[in-house]
């Protein structure tokens, strides 16, 4: 082959993979700039941002949010995708979902969390002594093997499922639970009635699992699907642990707040 072929072919191939590589840069900056409008359109969703039920028309949205229609549509594909906006032929994009706002800076129940926002019942699927699994025992000051009252709770708002609770109690204070009306009634507000004491502090995690095959049929979630596990060992007033709770939330139906202060 002639050098001037060569020259020719090496430039082609060059200016094809610079075609390749831009396309490809332009369709990872419109998915960066997709998931951006994403998240403001969801935060505005969550936060009762649109009254009527109803997201603007795509040709807003991209004049609000100086965004292409492809970008509008692929945010708007991934807020669908997670349930909270769904496509109606003749009306447009509605919110189809909503998420319940849950505090993280004040030491509340479930029932008092979410009043202003409907009912909270209890279905009560296992309740009795049991022996305390050895990071129970020692999370909980009790002797190693000792029993606990192990409680399984799944909780609904308003009839949807929301948040499936596994809870560890100390005997001594348990046992009284085991008459108590807790289809109705955070367990919260029974411990504080039970010991006399209010409840002080509790330390916390939180953190995103895959739900698996059991939380999922509970929570009537599809299996795999990502659920907020939130882990809570909760003090009395004078410091004892009375009350370790494993809590997986449905992550469609419930979202997280809190005021943070700096301090250094």
């Amino acid at each position: 082959m002639p050098p001037t072929d060569r020259i020719r072919d090496h430039a082609g191939a060059v200016g094809a993979a610079t075609t390749v590589a831009a396309h490809r840069t332009r369709r990872r900056l419109r998915a960066d700039q997709a998931r951006q409008l994403a998240d403001l359109l969801r935060h505005q969703i969550l936060t009762g941002g649109f009254p009527d039920g109803t997201l603007p028309h795509e040709t807003t949205l991209g004049t609000d949010y100086g965004a292409s229609r492809n970008t509008v549509r692929q945010a708007l594909d991934l807020l669908r995708a997670e349930g909270l906006v769904d496509r109606l032929p003749g009306v447009g994009t509605i919110v189809a979902a909503r998420k319940y706002p849950h505090g993280l800076d004040r030491l509340m129940g479930l029932a008092e969390t979410l009043h202003e926002h409907g009912r909270v019942t209890n279905e009560v699927r296992t309740l009795g002594p049991a022996p305390a699994p050895a990071p129970v025992a020692e999370r909980l000051h009790v002797p190693p093997g000792a029993d606990v009252l192990y409680i399984e709770r799944l909780r609904r708002l308003n009839g949807l499922p929301l948040s499936l609770d596994l809870t560890y109690i100390p005997l001594d204070i348990g046992t009284a639970l085991l008459d108590a009306d807790l289809e109705n009634t955070d367990v919260f507000r029974l411990l504080e009635g039970i010991t006399g004491q209010r409840l002080g502090h509790a330390e916390i995690t939180l953190e995103a699992v895959n739900a698996d095959a059991h939380s999922s049929a509970v929570l009537q979630a599809p299996r795999g699907a990502a659920v907020l596990m939130l882990e809570r060992l909760t003090h009395l007033a004078d410091g004892r642990p009375v009350d370790l709770e494993f809590i997986r939330f449905r992550g469609d139906r419930i979202t997280m707040s809190g005021l943070l202060h700096r301090s250094l």
